[in-house]
């Protein structure tokens, strides 16, 4: 599925606007990384702007589960490799292999 999509921020809007959720609702559903509560408003408005990206995997997590979008997604979006695959990531031939093989695949 071809997407329109360029960023991260403008995959955020997409998403919240076609699952009909509010900057403030969504806001309200994405938690912070600390468990202290959600994320503000205009944290969220600066992320879809494009002026700030997620600090964290566990905050990509959550913006892609309250908007019910494919996590992977996101992180290719967010220029990030998640810490449980970058872990696994220490065979140097196999990771050069497989990101070949994405790139093939995007760019069809």
């Amino acid at each position: 599925m071809k997407s329109p999509t360029a960023t991260l921020g403008q995959a955020i809007i997409a998403a919240r606007k076609a699952n009909g959720i509010s900057q403030k609702d969504l806001a309200a559903a994405v938690q912070k990384d600390d468990g202290s509560g959600p994320i503000s408003p205009q944290y969220l408005n600066d992320i879809e702007h494009d002026r700030r990206s997620p600090t964290s995997d566990q905050l990509i997590r959550e913006f892609a589960r309250a908007l019910k979008v494919d996590e992977n997604y996101l992180f290719v979006l967010a220029g990030k490799i998640p810490d449980d695959v970058r872990r696994d990531a220490s065979d140097p031939v196999a990771v050069a292999t497989a990101f070949r093989a994405f790139r093939r695949t995007i760019s069809r």
